[in-house]
């Protein structure tokens, strides 16, 4: 229990001892029992009295406005609510000139009740919910199957109808390697080599192969333009899954690992020393490749070209894969002093450059070949030309694409929750689409670093924009640097600090460099009629392009339906065929109070425009206990009436109202469900890793036992 809490449960504690006129900071057991049905009683007149007897402290059965601020700021600060808290005496005010308008200076339990029962109460929430599951019940398809074959059968079915693209891509995947290792297996089983080393030279040969493929294909997935391209430009995304670039790129760097343990480890540990103990006659076929007199110690073979480049080639391998697992990439190790600069993104990311060294030495082993002498038979460089040259262009392009198109930053600001809005001018040329990212450089910071980040203004906006929250030294140090060239926010002005171009005060903004756009999973948010967007904390960045984008798209189409015959159905043809989304459905989850100051503008931009309602707006803050909770229960009612009164909420500062705790997601997906029956739902997920595995589980339960499809896509960096 936090400080906050306790806090709370000594103001409970002492209400219910004064309630049952018990003196003293101890009670009996006879008394807890007392204090627990009043406590449990869930009723809506137990809840009011209980909250009323907190409130009122003198027990006198009135509760004058000092009681009311002390509770409000109380509330707040359980809820780690600290806006409220700062403005309490504003709501007690509020509050007492709603139930005391004649001035008396105090309002009863009656006038409380009044105003409780305005504020949304659980039991509603919890009866709607159960009317959903009800109507969801009579709809849903039957899933209980008591034959265990059958079982399974509907299991792998469903497994291939959801993951197909990633089925076909990884089965291509494991063919290719597999033949590949097949047919040097059974070629060199056929060679003289084979009378000597046996089948150690066919596994290290067939290993070796492997790795020729693999490392000229792990290149391919992380190329950023031409993937972008092919999404953008071609059919290839109905059958190739380009959303786990990322992840197939993982999957060849395992099979890379397989492929040096099968290759270094048949040679190490068998055919060296196989080759050292053959006798004269055995040797004799292999003359031609190690020479006339035989290799007489292990030293020979290792301070060769084939054995030092070799070596040389997994030791490098080996640091850069294990500065790339989770735990070093995300700091999740708490290494000594020393050793922490192993972890994070800045060792990942350099010691991924050990990668040109590594290739280097890869064409060089590829030359000086054991067993092979001729040219056309050193197949590395044939394996490796295109993806080296595909991957070196995009390196270029992006160096020389990010010289040529410089931006002027605009704005910037920091905002609670550590968080730094850039502002800036939109290139010449540079065309995006929401949900889509790019890569962010800035010189004062590393000139070598680039980092990317969601776009957060939308395609019809004259300017870009990025939001990036402070997570690591590079972010740190980027923050530092432009909070250098702020000032504190000027009243009505949005953020902690803030530099404006156009206010007059001329800041030096540091240098910023960008780099794409590059396609993301939620740039094919309009091949949906319905979406649902998830966006959890800082992972809100892509989410609020998109919402942007639709409320621009809709009034455009509105627009255009006036402008064209509305008799054409060519016309009618080409609005649809542009724009599929007719409503969203947007959940943003955050932690922290503050955090809704990102976005304030956004979110009451989107609440006015939205006049036909196609956009659902939900803010979730997790601080909160849920509704329901008696330490929640005031600051529900202090949220309904100040939104009915001023039409703002007073969690987010927004038009749009807030929501306690966390989303219940099934119930989300039964909403929709029921809501939008036989339609296609693209669900778009960013943020912390912890909800992937719920949300991609709902949304194919529901797309399985409903006629509602659910899609789901999460972002990937």
């Amino acid at each position: 229990m936090n400080k906050e809490s306790k806090e709370f449960a000594g103001e409970l504690f002492r209400s219910l001892a004064r309630k049952h006129n018990i003196s003293g900071d101890s009670i009996d057991k006879a008394q807890l029992k007392q204090f627990w049905i009043q406590i449990s009683d869930e009723s809506f007149d137990s809840r009011l009295q209980t909250f009323f007897d907190m409130v009122d402290k003198d027990a006198d059965g009135r509760i004058t406005e000092e009681e009311v601020r002390e509770i409000i700021s109380l509330s707040a600060s359980a809820n780690k609510l600290s806006n409220i808290q700062k403005q309490a005496d504003e709501y007690a005010a509020l509050i007492m000139e709603e139930l005391d308008p004649e001035k008396v200076g105090y309002i009863m339990v009656q006038n409380l009740e009044t105003l409780l029962l305005q504020a949304p109460n659980q039991s509603v929430r919890i009866t709607d919910s159960r009317i959903l599951s009800q109507m969801l019940s009579q709809k849903l398809k039957p899933t209980q199957e008591n034959n265990p074959l059958r079982r399974c059968y509907e299991k792998g079915k469903y497994f291939l109808m959801d993951n197909w693209q990633r089925v076909w891509v990884i089965m291509l995947w494991l063919g290719i390697v597999g033949g590949l290792f097949a047919y040097k297996f059974i070629q060199y089983r056929h060679k003289a080599a084979f009378d000597v080393m046996g089948y150690c030279v066919c596994v290290a040969k067939g290993g070796a192969e492997t790795l020729k493929f693999n490392m000229a294909l792990i290149l391919l997935p992380v190329c950023r333009n031409t993937i972008t391209w092919l999404r953008n430009k071609t059919k290839l995304g109905l059958a190739v899954p380009f959303d786990d670039n990322l992840n197939f790129h993982k999957v060849i760097a395992v099979g890379i690992a397989v492929g040096v343990g099968l290759h270094a480890g048949a040679h190490l540990t068998c055919d060296f020393p196989r080759l050292l103990h053959a006798t004269e006659e055995e040797y004799e076929p292999m003359k031609p490749y190690f020479g006339e007199e035989q290799p007489q110690n292990y030293w020979w073979f290792v301070k060769g070209v084939e054995g030092v480049t070799g070596i040389i080639m997994v030791v490098l391998m080996a640091i850069a894969f294990t500065l790339a697992t989770p735990w070093f990439r995300r700091n999740k190790l708490n290494l000594p002093g020393p050793l922490k600069k192993l972890t994070g993104f800045n060792a990942f990311w350099y010691s991924h450059h050990l990668f040109v060294i590594v290739y280097t030495l890869l064409i060089v082993h590829g030359i000086y070949l054991y067993l092979t002498k001729t040219w056309y038979q050193k197949t590395t460089w044939m394996y490796l030309a295109v993806p080296v040259g595909l991957y070196a262009c995009e390196r270029l392009i992006r160096a020389f694409r990010s010289s040529i198109k410089p931006v002027k930053m605009l704005k910037v600001a920091v905002y609670p929750g550590n968080v730094l809005a850039l502002h800036m001018t939109k290139p010449q040329g540079f065309r995006y689409k929401s949900g889509q990212y790019m890569f962010v450089n800035c010189a004062a910071v590393s000139p070598f670093e680039w980092h990317p980040f969601s776009i957060t203004s939308s395609p019809g906006d004259d300017y870009l924009s990025v939001h990036i929250r402070t997570l690591g030294d590079w972010t740190g140090q980027l923050k530092t640097v432009f909070s250098e060239v702020c000032q504190p926010s000027a009243a009505g002005k949005s953020g902690l600090l803030r530099a404006d171009l156009q206010g007059g005060s001329n800041p030096v903004f540091p240098k910023i460099l960008i780099d794409g756009p590059y396609g993301a999973p939620a740039q094919d948010y309009k091949k949906y009629e319905v979406v649902l967007l998830v966006g959890l904390g800082i992972g809100a960045t892509p989410m609020v392009s998109i919402v942007k984008d639709i409320i621009n798209n809709m009034q455009h189409n509105e627009e255009d339906y006036e402008a064209a015959d509305p008799s054409s159905s060519h016309n009618n043809k080409n609005r649809t065929s542009k724009f599929r989304t007719r409503k969203a459905y947007y959940y943003w989850v955050t932690r922290e109070q503050g955090s809704f100051d990102w976005f304030k503008g956004i979110m009451n931009e989107v609440a006015e425009m939205d006049e036909k309602g196609v956009i659902e707006l939900h803010n979730y803050c997790t601080s909160v206990y849920e509704e329901g909770d008696a330490r929640s229960a005031l600051i529900a009612m202090l949220q309904s009436l100040h939104h009915a009164k001023n039409g703002v909420d007073v969690v987010s500062g927004t038009r749009v109202k807030s929501h306690f705790a966390k989303p219940n997601w099934r119930q989300v997906y039964k909403r929709i469900a029921l809501q939008h029956p036989n339609a296609r739902v693209g669900v778009f997920y960013c943020g912390a890793p912890a909800p992937i595995k719920e949300l991609g589980k709902l949304a194919s339960d529901f797309s399985h036992k409903t006629s509602t499809k659910f899609e789901f896509h999460k972002e990937n960096f």
